[in-house]
C-alpha cells in the first residue's frame, strides 16, 4: 500500500482542527484515496459524496439554506445517520458545485459537523473555491509522489531514507553501493514518475508497458479537462502548449519557443494558456531572471520561460518506448538533460520553491536559480559524466556583484564539496528547499 506525506497533515486536521479542510491538487495525484485512507484508519464516522459521479446531489448543496436542511436532505437520499460532533462530510470533486464555498464559513461556525473538500485544481482555480474567509478553511495541496515516497513504495527501508537525508545535511559521501542502488531507483522513477496509479502498477507488476498505458490515460483525462473547464476557443491552444513540453525539453536550452506553436506567435497572445496550465497543476513554469541575485522575482522576465511537466513519468511516457528503455538501461548515448531537469524542477516545486533560470551571451546559462537564506543559489543539472564542466556557474561565482555564497551541481556523482560548489547526486534534489531564516527581532 502506498504511503503519502500528506497523510500526516490530514491526520493532524482530523485530530486538531475544527475548520473545514480543502485538499487540492492536479487530477490523479491521489487526493481521494489518501483522504479515504486517513478517515478509515482514524476510525472516523464519515459520509463520502462524489459530485462527478453523483451530479444529482449538486442542487442539494447549493439550495440548502442551513446545515439542518443539508443534513436532512442528504440523510434521506443516502440513508446515512449523521451524528453531531462526530460525523465528517467528505465532498469529492468539489469544483463541480461552484457556489458551495460561500456556505463554508456558516457550516463551520454552526459547528455540528466537520467537512473535507477535495477537488482538481483545474476547477478550484477557475471557480474561486479558495475564496473562503480566513479562519474557516485549512488547505493541503497534493503533488505527484516525490522520489522519497517512490523509494518507500519500492520497499526501501526508512533507515536507508534517513541515511540519505543525514548524508545530504552533513555533505558526507554515501556508501558507493547505496549510491548506485539509489541511481537505479532514480532511473526507474524517471520512467514511472509519481502518479499513484502508475506507481502502484509498477510495484505490483513491474510491467512498464502497463505503467505507460496508465500514464497515457492520465494525459488523455487532462486534455478532456482542458475542454471541460476552458472555453472552446482556448482549449486547442492549451492542448498545443501542453503537447509541446516534451519537444521543448529536448532542446539545448529548454526555453519555450512560441513560434513552434505558430510562426510569429508572441507570448502575450498565449500567456493565459501558460498561467492556466500552471494553475491546473499540470505544468511547472521557470521564468528567466535578468540577474542571478536577490530578489530574483524583481528581475523576472515573464516572457522568457521554460515549461516542465508536473510529473516526470508523464513526460518520459510521451517520448516513447525507445527513450524509456534508454533510461532504464542507463544508455549514455541518449541526452537525458531535459528529463533530469524536469525531475529537479518537480522536486523543487514540491517544496514551493520559486525557480528561475539565467542566461547571458558572455556567461552562458544557469539551469536554475533559487533563493536560500537571502542569497541566490545557482543549480546546474548534469546528466553526463562531465559534471565538473560548468563554465556559466563558475563565472557566476566569480562575479562579486551577485554575492553568490554557494552553488549546487546535480549529477550521477556522489556527494562532494569543492569550495563554494556542492556536488550532489541528482536524486538528492528532493531535499533542496528554499528557506529564509528570520531571527528574533529586537523590541521596538
Amino acid at each position: 500500500m502506498l504511503k503519502r506525506k500528506a497523510e500526516s497533515e490530514i491526520r493532524r486536521w482530523i485530530n486538531n482542527s475544527s475548520n473545514a479542510l480543502l485538499v487540492s491538487g492536479a487530477r490523479q495525484v491521489g487526493k481521494t484515496w489518501t483522504i479515504r485512507k486517513c478517515l478509515q484508519e482514524s476510525g472516523c464516522n464519515y459520509l463520502e459524496i462524489n459530485l462527478i459521479r453523483e451530479p444529482e446531489l449538486i442542487p442539494v448543496f447549493e439550495k440548502s439554506a442551513s446545515v439542518d436542511d443539508l443534513i436532512i436532505n442528504l440523510s434521506s437520499i443516502r440513508n446515512y445517520s449523521f451524528r453531531k460532533k462526530e460525523s465528517i462530510l467528505f465532498i469529492d470533486e468539489i469544483q463541480e458545485a461552484k457556489d458551495i464555498i460561500t456556505k463554508v464559513k456558516f457550516w463551520v461556525e454552526e459547528g455540528s459537523f466537520r467537512y473535507i473538500f477535495s477537488g482538481s485544481l483545474l476547477g478550484i482555480e477557475l471557480k474561486g473555491l479558495r475564496s473562503a474567509p480566513v479562519g474557516s478553511l485549512d488547505e493541503i495541496e497534493m503533488y505527484p509522489m516525490d522520489f522519497e515516497e517512490f523509494l518507500t513504495a519500492s520497499g526501501v527501508l526508512d533507515e536507508t531514507i534517513s541515511y540519505l537525508s543525514d548524508c545530504f545535511l552533513s555533505l558526507t559521501p554515501l556508501e558507493e553501493a547505496v549510491h548506485q542502488k539509489m541511481l537505479q531507483h532514480f532511473q526507474r522513477y524517471l520512467v514511472v514518475g509519481g502518479m499513484p496509479a502508475a506507481v502502484q502498477e509498477y510495484i505490483e507488476s513491474r510491467n512498464i508497458e502497463s505503467v505507460t498505458a496508465i500514464q497515457h490515460n492520465i494525459i488523455h483525462l487532462y486534455k478532456l479537462d482542458f475542454s471541460k473547464y476552458e472555453q472552446d476557443n482556448k482549449k486547442l491552444m492549451l492542448i498545443s502548449v501542453y503537447d509541446q513540453i516534451p519537444s521543448q525539453m529536448m532542446k539545448q536550452n529548454r526555453r519555450f519557443n512560441y513560434s513552434d506553436l505558430r510562426k510569429g506567435l508572441r507570448f502575450e497572445r498565449i500567456e493565459d494558456s501558460f498561467l492556466w496550465l500552471t494553475a491546473a497543476g499540470v505544468a511547472i513554469p521557470v521564468y528567466n531572471t535578468s540577474e542571478p541575485k536577490v530578489a530574483l522575482t524583481q528581475n523576472q522576465k515573464s516572457t522568457l520561460l521554460k515549461l516542465y511537466s508536473s510529473d516526470v513519468g508523464l513526460l518520459t511516457c510521451q517520448f516513447g518506448s525507445a527513450a524509456r528503455l534508454s533510461i532504464l538501461l542507463n544508455d549514455r548515448k541518449m541526452n537525458l538533460g531535459g528529463i533530469y531537469e524536469n525531475a529537479v524542477a518537480q522536486a523543487l516545486n514540491r517544496h514551493h520553491c520559486p525557480m528561475y533560470f539565467y542566461n547571458s551571451h558572455s556567461m552562458g546559462e544557469l539551469d536554475f536559480v533559487i533563493e536560500q537564506d537571502m542569497n541566490a543559489v545557482p543549480i546546474e543539472v548534469k546528466s553526463g559524466k562531465d559534471y565538473y564542466v560548468h563554465s556559466a556557474l563558475s563565472k557566476a561565482l566569480l562575479n562579486q556583484n551577485y554575492g553568490i555564497q554557494k552553488a549546487y551541481v546535480l549529477s550521477n556523482s556522489n556527494i562532494q564539496k569543492e569550495n563554494q560548489i556542492i556536488y550532489l547526486p541528482v536524486y538528492l534534489s528532493m531535499y533542496i528547499k528554499s528557506e529564509t531564516t528570520i531571527g528574533t527581532l529586537p523590541p521596538l
